[in-house]
């Protein structure tokens, strides 16, 4: 497909798109993918009222009717996401696959003329988000993905008391997530693949593999082939949260360790969550349960507590001063299901406004970065140092070369086809 061809696509789309807006304020959305993350979205856009929940896709035929069913008896159903792109009907896509499908189903949906909301982790690996922020601005396309906390309003108080420096000037962050599967699911045989899966098709630009029960559904997150683990799982949440607060790029350096030390089959583990962000006042501690600031004590160095003078045959003598607070503590409570809400809320309105939605393609697509650095310095067993302007890593020619994966055929053509 020439280029100039994908840009008349997008412009003839976005003009029908306007045109339909003004007839029907209702948007027809269709879903690929119905695990553990798809359900929760058919649930969201479920509670919005300017919604049709119109179509479904998934390559396993039990999940693709249950979703479908889940989402109406007006919905379609398509086995092939390529026929769900072609449906001309469909103005949003919600993508809820597995993390090595994101990259080119968002890019072929934006060429489609879709917007498109899209599951964290952005990317497989880093040079997909640069493609798929080029596709997103080359079509105009809205592009929100699914790092649901800045939806959170108390998400957003916090931010602002960040920029408002109100427990001091940020020096440093701190975060911890897990997932405890001890003690894990076994290691199962490779075979045939079950006749109700397409399993082909899941795999998609993936390397081939015989089908293991382990590389499909959900424990495809222990297999680099497929993701980057609970690294860039649960830990792009809090990361995002960093970046966001504290208005930056990406990291300078990162190094990384760990590994697996208990879990001996196919599957794995990886640890709280929360974030915990220290200033020179005080300390914010901020997770999907709400956000609370602690502060720090004054401390007068003249009138110390305890105080030692005189000879050591006096004893310590004791300041009757009480130590003040910095600050006043502050504290508030948070909701996870609001927050899924909001966000799906945010994208429906940047879809009529044709903004750019609260977590914007190019931002999932640098929190992603961090995440596979870190994974990038764990497999290599190194410090990384990393230009994000240039989006390059600095004088390591074997950790550059793990910023770019294959695509298996034929679906490295279809990427060559739209790249831009």
């Amino acid at each position: 497909m020439h280029s100039s061809r994908r840009v008349f696509l997008g412009a003839v789309t976005a003009a029908s798109y306007q045109r339909l807006l003004g007839a029907n304020d209702r948007v027809q959305v269709g879903f690929i993918g119905y695990g553990l993350i798809g359900r929760q979205h058919v649930h969201d856009f479920k509670n919005q009222k300017d919604v049709d929940l119109a179509a479904m896709c998934d390559v396993c035929q039990p999940r693709l009717e249950e979703g479908a069913a889940a989402c109406g008896p007006r919905a379609k159903s398509y086995r092939d996401f390529r026929r769900l792109l072609d449906d001309k009907d469909i103005e949003a896509i919600v993508i809820c696959t597995p993390d090595h499908w994101h990259a080119l189903l968002t890019i072929m949906a934006c060429a489609a003329g879709k917007d498109v909301y899209v599951e964290k982790p952005l990317t497989l690996f880093v040079k997909e988000g640069r493609w798929m922020t080029e596709a997103a601005r080359r079509y105009r396309r809205v592009v929100q993905v699914g790092t649901q906390q800045r939806s959170g309003k108390h998400y957003q108080k916090a931010r602002q008391l960040v920029a408002d420096r109100y427990f001091g000037k940020v020096m440093s962050a701190r975060m911890g997530v897990y997932r405890n599967v001890m003690p894990g699911f076994g290691t199962p045989p490779d075979g045939r693949p079950p006749g109700d899966i397409d399993y082909d098709m899941w795999l998609g630009p993936a390397p081939q593999h015989p089908y293991n029960p382990h590389r499909a559904l959900y424990h495809f997150r222990w297999f680099w082939d497929y993701s980057g683990g609970q690294m860039t799982n649960l830990g792009a949440h809090d990361i995002d949260i960093v970046h966001w607060y504290m208005g930056v790029k990406g990291p300078l350096s990162v190094a990384s360790a760990g590994g697996r030390f208990a879990l001996k089959d196919s599957t794995g583990r990886r640890a709280g969550w929360g974030l915990e962000l220290f200033g020179d006042k005080g300390s914010m501690t901020v997770s999907r349960r709400g956000y609370e600031v602690i502060p720090d004590m004054k401390i007068d160095p003249s009138n110390a507590i305890p105080v030692f003078e005189g000879q050591p045959s006096g004893g310590p003598q004791h300041s009757e001063a009480k130590p003040e607070p910095w600050i006043e503590p502050r504290k508030e409570p948070g909701s996870q299901a609001e927050q899924f809400d909001l966000h799906v809320r945010n994208f429906l309105d940047c879809i009529k406004s044709r903004e750019r939605p609260i977590s914007d393609v190019e931002d999932g697509h640098r929190t992603a970065v961090a995440c596979h650095l870190a994974n990038i310095a764990l497999r290599t067993g190194r410090k990384i140092r990393w230009n994000a302007d240039k989006e390059e890593i600095i004088d390591d020619a074997e950790a550059s070369a793990m910023l770019e994966r294959p695509y298996r055929r034929p679906w490295d053509d279809v990427l060559r086809s739209f790249r831009l």
